[in-house]
């Protein structure tokens, strides 16, 4: 008997014992996707892409502007019609910072074409 008694004490005392509130049902987030940069063709860009900082000068003239930031830089060709931007980085962070991406824009800000921009440029500087 006081072995009966000795399992059944425990059992009953475990009864007394309130049980945890169920937990919140948990929410999985997923992280936003990464921005998506427009896509564009390098096909009529090829004059620009993946050239230097001096390739540039030589080809559109001095920029009108000149940022550096850290390892990345970006030139900016003002004309009649329209602003280029062009973003030089080193490839795999060594090297020379070579042209990577480039924005195009009327002078009025809207998006321009950048293959008739780059056109634009070129020609008003032989003029």
């Amino acid at each position: 008997m006081r072995r009966i008694a000795a399992l059944i004490v425990p059992l009953a005392l475990g009864a007394c014992v309130s049980n945890p509130p169920p937990a919140a049902p948990v929410r999985r987030v997923e992280a936003p996707p990464p921005p998506v940069q427009p896509a564009y063709s390098p096909q009529g860009l090829e004059t620009i892409i993946g050239r230097t900082a001096a390739y540039l000068e030589a080809e559109l003239g001095t920029p009108d502007l000149d940022i550096r930031e850290g390892a990345a830089r970006k030139l900016q060709f003002a004309g009649p019609a329209c602003v280029l931007d062009a973003y030089l980085y080193a490839p795999q962070g060594r090297g020379e910072p070579i042209v990577t991406w480039i924005d195009a824009r009327l002078p009025d800000g809207r998006d321009a074409e950048r293959v008739s921009c780059v056109a634009a440029l070129m020609e008003a500087k032989r003029r």
